[in-house]
């Protein structure tokens, strides 16, 4: 009695389904983009070029020690108040010349936004959710001062118009929208930088 030939799978058709359905999760699949904090770097200073000399009141001082701690302008602050804080300072108007501003004009403070720099200084043993938090109430305050002036010039909110030309779900004209977020911006330049962290005890 002869042997019996093994039945054969055949495979070919496995390959297809396995291929349509590497297809599909490609093409249903979601990639999350990853996100930071947006910080452009200053251009480096040539050698022999002084820096500009910048008045003390100018300049809003943010510290934070290893316990997490705000020392605001000298003073303890809890970091639900840094968000005020910052936007009383970058709205000071203390020069006269900001005629949108909306501060107490105090000469003591800062001279006009333009002019107005926020300093970040953290420990090293900082911790990043306090850094965050930080960060993000500084932020907020440039925003809520960017949303006021957008909302009087011409009707909507800078932050909403920035989030849908970056989606790509804004519906008007993107070119006159991205030159009138400009001026925006030239109302109130985020200046906000960091410090070299320092380490405890020094």
């Amino acid at each position: 009695m002869g042997r019996r030939a093994t039945p054969e799978v055949n495979a070919g058709s496995m390959a297809d389904i396995a291929f349509l359905l590497l297809i599909f999760f490609l093409v249903t699949t979601t990639i999350e983009k990853d996100k930071g904090i947006a910080r452009q770097l200053p251009p480096e200073q040539p050698e022999n070029i002084d820096p500009p000399k910048l008045k003390e009141k100018n300049i809003f001082i943010v510290n934070v020690n290893k316990s997490d701690q705000l020392l605001v302008e000298d003073n303890l602050m809890n970091i639900i108040d840094l968000r005020l804080a910052a936007i009383e300072f970058l709205d000071n108007g203390g020069d006269g010349s900001c005629t949108f501003c909306k501060g107490k004009r105090d000469p003591a403070s800062s001279d006009n936004p333009d002019k107005a720099i926020i300093s970040v200084q953290n420990d090293r043993e900082t911790s990043y959710k306090t850094y965050i938090q930080v960060q993000n109430e500084l932020v907020a305050a440039y925003s809520f001062l960017r949303d006021r002036e957008s909302q009087r010039l011409y009707g909507w909110k800078f932050t909403e118009v920035k989030r849908a030309l970056g989606e790509g779900s804004y519906l008007g004209n993107k070119d006159a929208a991205q030159e009138k977020m400009k001026t925006i911006q030239d109302l109130f330049p985020m200046k906000l930088s960091e410090a070299e962290p320092k380490t405890a005890g020094q």
